[in-house]
């Protein structure tokens, strides 16, 4: 199996070394790229079920860009608002480690399964904010998984205002 494939599997698993081990690898980003990509087409393919075939184009691209903007205000609210003592990290490591979060988004892709799709998309998203979680306090260096926690709910937040933001004035539906 391959590290790319490997690594998915294990991010998935929630693996706290995993989290470390891209944190520290400059040359994971292509990786933590290709997973966020593959986890966005999965979004785009599994809300056909909800929204038809524009749901492709739709999904995929509300899912990259709503990781972008989540991972950016990740970021500056965990090393300029709320950080601990030895925090110190840079945007790469926060964009390597909440790629890999991404992982289990490749579920997503089974939403096109009628009647399961919303269900299936609620229980993948709440298994995404673990490992987001757990992404975001190994690459801040949190000791506690609570800071963590509400870095990650509070750039939630902001990030859906500005998605709502964003889709309505481009006239399209929000895809929460």
């Amino acid at each position: 199996m391959t590290t790319f494939m490997t690594r998915m599997i294990r991010a998935a698993k929630l693996d706290v070394h995993l989290y470390e081990e891209v944190e520290a690898d400059k040359g994971a980003m292509r990786q933590a790229m290709g997973v966020v990509v593959i986890s966005s087409v999965a979004a785009g393919v599994g809300s056909i079920g909800t929204m038809g075939i524009g749901g492709i184009l739709f999904g995929t691209v509300a899912a990259l860009v709503g990781w972008y903007i989540w991972a950016y205000l990740t970021y500056f609210i965990g090393t300029k608002l709320l950080p601990e003592p030895q925090t110190e990290a840079d945007l790469g490591q926060l964009l390597r480690t909440t790629g890999f979060s991404s992982s289990p988004g490749l579920l997503r892709i089974l939403g096109i399964i009628p009647g399961v799709g919303s269900v299936l998309f609620a229980a993948i998203s709440v298994w995404m904010l673990v490992a987001m979680v757990i992404a975001v306090r190994q690459a801040l260096d949190y000791t506690g998984t609570l800071r963590a926690v509400g870095v990650c709910v509070i750039g939630w937040i902001v990030q859906t205002v500005i998605l709502m933001v964003l889709f309505s004035l481009a006239g399209g539906p929000p895809a929460f």
